[in-house]
Parts: structure tokens; C-alpha cells; sequence
């Protein structure tokens, strides 16, 4: 193998052959984007980037334990790779015994594909979206509204090798889009997003008539106090709460009783009704549209996760199941000391179990209440109940007697996604969404609509 090599599993071997530690896992991560960007119905940017990630982590036996160092770097070539084992290296000899240490995993099947070369995304998956997104511009145009927003498609490709044997390959297609459609006083504003693999399953028309009606209901504005409101979650707020649950649902922490999940007097919540709906929260990494890596790739140590597990494949998992909790994220390290199953975190959310309503019919059984748009500017408030503020965006509208009559101001809620759950009376259909909070991190949801009776609007907002 040539020394100047830069191919990607290549890269992940000579890594592989330089490490002096007694173990050694390389991830590589090769990512592709493109990009569009448009303001006031017409395109402003477009572009595609490369780049290149690796990390190294190595770990070295002592007498009072294992430890780990770990090091990481971006747009790295062969020549750079004995400056950064070395380093890896060092980081561990100087690092206290890693609190998770365990076993390198071992004897999982190589996957196909290893040695080819990555798989790349280019401006062509906006070829067919790209003209009819120029379509929506013409009929927002003729409508009088505004268009801003952008579309991004990113393909990762990881190879991870380990030191114990594994070679595992995974590509991850991953996309987004995000409108907002404005009056032309810019008074009146609305939002609409979609998460999708490939720009296939979008479609620009159907998102730019449903910000049109919202814009068309935001004509008449009615001011209305802080209070607790009948209040529908569309799919990307429930998706926002839902995943900040997950991110929250370490074993060990609620073992050592610092979460909403610990059991008062000891022990965790797991057995216990959280709804009373037939709900159930699910992660699959095999969920047809929402496909994410079959194994763990860690590239740090965390509550819910062990640079020690990489490559630990990751099967189906239920954390709610018919209502009742079944299971909170563990390595192999928490679930040894916590006596739970290994229940690694996976990289998408389902909920489901609702009725096949949709978000219309919702609203037309609604007498009086508040329908959402999306959540922002999530933050915890309290670990203990999981407690969490923000703020609405984009579009908060009040139903009356089955219809839209008007939009409200915004609000800062306070709610525990746990909360919600217990006192939600109504679920809707399940259907893929984006999260917006949390898109930069978490994109892959299927969630359905849910009725809360009293959410809390804790204060109004004067944000749009």
C-alpha cells in the first residue's frame, strides 16, 4: 500500500498498522453536500462540499485499569496519519482508567462494500426538485407571498475498523428542507419543513398551499393571555420533545435516580405505565425511510455512549411499548452496573399507536383551542422531571368550533415531554417529519399529532 494513499478504508489500515496501544478503533467519515438557498421566490446560493473526518482512538492497558484517548481531525491524508496515532497514543498513556472500559468488540461480519470507494451526493438530487421549487416561486409570487428557505442533501459514508477485527461500513443519506413563506410586510410569517433521503418525496407545490393557508389564516390576529390551552402538537413539535426524551433516557442516570425516569426510593421507572394512550416509542435501524447505522459509532464517551461499544451492532428497540416504559438507553458498561439490558441509542424516533386521523380532522373535532406550529429554543429547566421551556414559532392559530379562525401571539411553554405524554387524550396518524430544533443533529422521525387538554403556555412571547 502506498504511503500517500488517501482512500478511505485504506486510511482506516495504515491507522490500523501504525497503533503501538494495546487497542486501536478508526472511524472514518467521509461526507458529500449540496446545497441550495433562496430568498424572496428566487434562488441566492447553491454549492457542494467534500470532506474528510477521522478519529483515532487508542487504549492502553495499566495495572489499575484501561484507558482511552481519543483524537479526532478533519481533511486528514496518509501523511498525517502517524502524527495523529501518535497522539491518540499519548492521550491514553496520560488519561486516568476509563470509567467504561471494556472488551473491544470482536466477531461481527464484515460489511460489503468496505474497500469501495465512498458514496457521494452532487447537485443532481435537486434535478427534479430544483424546477418545481422555481414553480412554487411563480405561484407565490402571483400570490403575493415571499418564499425564503433552503434545501440541504448530505451523504456520510463511515468505515470503522477496530484493532479486534471489524471492518463495517455504513452510508447515510440524510436531507432537509425548510420553507418560510412571509407577507410581504413581513408581519405575518410561516414555516413548513420535510426530512427525506433523496428530494424524491418532496414536493415545493404542496408545501408552498399549505404556508399560503397559513398565511391566509394569520390575516385576522387575536391577542390571547399566558394560560393552559387545549393545544394540538403537529408532528415536528411532538418529534422535538420526543427526541430531547430520548437524549434524556440514560439507564445509569436514572438507575442513580437524577432523571425523571428514576423510581423514588430507588430504581428506575421501567415497568410503569407513561400513558394511558396505546402509544409506542420505537427506534429501528432498519425503518423503512428512516434507515441509519445498524452498529454503534461513538466517537467520544457519554452517559449513552461508549467509544468501547464501536461497532456493537443495534437491533429494533421499544422504549414505550403499548404505553409502558420498556427500556432506556445503555452500554455495555451501564447495563453491566445497572443489571439492564445493552440498549444503545439508535439513530431515529418513531411513535406510534394513534388513530389514522390526520392533522385536518383533528382540528375539525377541536371546539376551542390552539393548533401549533413548531417548537424553538428548547432548553431544560429541571433534570429531575425533565422540565423543558421555549418558545413557539412561525404560527400558533386558534380553532374555534372546528375551524381556523385567526392566529394568536407566540408563547413560552413549560412541559415535560413525560408530561405530555400522561396527559395527551388524542394521537393522529404517524408520518415521517423533521424535527426543526433539533435538525442539525436528529433528523429521522415519524410521529404522529397529538391532543394535549391543558399544555402551558407559561408567558407570551413577543417572538414571530
Amino acid at each position: 500500500m502506498s504511503p500517500r494513499t488517501n482512500k478511505p478504508h485504506e486510511i482506516v489500515e495504515r491507522a490500523l498498522e501504525l497503533s503501538r496501544a494495546d487497542g486501536c478503533v478508526v472511524i472514518a467519515a467521509e461526507t458529500s453536500s449540496a446545497n441550495l438557498r433562496w430568498a424572496g421566490n428566487a434562488l441566492t446560493t447553491n454549492g457542494v462540499t467534500r470532506g474528510r473526518h477521522l478519529t483515532v482512538i487508542a487504549t492502553v492497558d495499566g495495572k489499575e485499569g484501561t484507558a482511552a484517548g481519543v483524537v479526532s481531525r478533519g481533511a486528514v491524508t496518509a501523511e498525517d496519519l502517524e502524527p495523529l496515532v501518535r497522539a491518540a497514543e499519548a492521550a491514553a498513556r496520560g488519561a486516568a482508567p476509563a470509567e467504561d472500559a471494556t472488551e473491544l468488540v470482536r466477531d461481527v461480519p464484515h460489511s460489503p462494500g468496505f474497500t469501495e470507494a465512498p458514496t457521494e451526493t452532487s447537485s443532481a438530487v435537486f434535478d427534479a426538485f430544483a424546477p418545481a421549487l422555481g414553480e412554487a416561486f411563480a405561484r407565490a409570487r402571483d400570490g403575493g407571498r415571499e418564499l425564503y428557505g433552503f434545501a440541504n442533501h448530505e451523504m456520510v459514508t463511515s468505515y470503522l475498523g477496530t484493532s479486534t477485527g471489524l471492518r463495517l461500513r455504513h452510508d447515510q443519506p440524510n436531507g432537509t428542507l425548510e420553507v418560510n413563506a412571509k407577507s410581504p410586510d413581513r408581519l405575518r410569517s410561516a414555516w413548513a419543513g420535510r426530512s427525506t433521503r433523496d428530494f424524491t418525496d418532496v414536493d415545493p407545490a404542496a408545501l408552498d398551499a399549505e404556508l399560503a393557508q397559513r398565511l391566509v389564516w394569520a390575516e385576522r390576529q387575536v391577542d390571547l393571555p399566558a394560560g393552559r390551552y387545549e393545544t394540538l402538537l403537529p408532528p415536528s413539535a411532538v418529534a422535538d420533545l420526543l427526541v430531547y426524551q430520548l437524549w434524556s433516557s440514560s439507564a445509569r442516570d436514572a438507575a442513580e435516580g437524577r432523571t425523571v425516569f428514576s423510581r423514588p426510593g430507588g430504581g428506575t421507572r421501567v415497568g410503569e405505565k407513561l400513558t394511558n394512550l396505546p402509544l409506542t416509542l420505537r427506534s429501528d435501524p432498519r425503518e423503512p425511510g428512516l434507515e441509519c447505522a445498524p452498529f454503534v459509532l461513538a466517537h467520544s464517551s457519554g452517559d449513552d455512549a461508549s467509544v468501547f461499544d464501536n461497532g456493537l451492532p443495534v437491533s429494533a428497540t421499544e422504549w414505550v411499548s403499548d404505553g409502558e416504559l420498556r427500556h432506556l438507553t445503555s452500554t455495555r458498561h451501564s447495563a453491566a452496573l445497572t443489571g439492564m439490558p445493552v440498549t444503545p441509542s439508535i439513530g431515529n424516533l418513531v411513535l406510534e399507536g394513534g388513530e389514522d386521523r390526520s392533522l385536518e380532522e383533528m382540528v375539525a373535532s377541536t371546539q376551542r383551542g390552539l393548533l401549533l406550529t413548531c417548537l424553538w429554543y428548547i432548553r431544560e429547566v429541571d433534570p429531575a422531571t425533565l422540565l423543558l421551556t421555549g418558545l413557539t414559532r412561525d404560527g400558533v392559530y386558534l380553532v374555534e368550533n372546528g375551524e381556523v379562525t385567526g392566529a394568536v401571539n407566540n408563547f413560552r411553554f413549560n412541559e415535560s415531554p413525560v408530561d405530555v405524554l400522561g396527559r395527551a387524550v388524542e394521537a393522529g396518524r404517524t408520518e415521517r417529519t423533521l424535527p426543526r430544533e433539533w435538525s442539525d443533529w436528529f433528523t429521522r422521525a415519524a410521529m404522529p399529532a397529538l391532543r394535549v387538554p391543558d399544555f402551558n403556555m407559561s408567558s407570551v412571547s413577543q417572538g414571530v
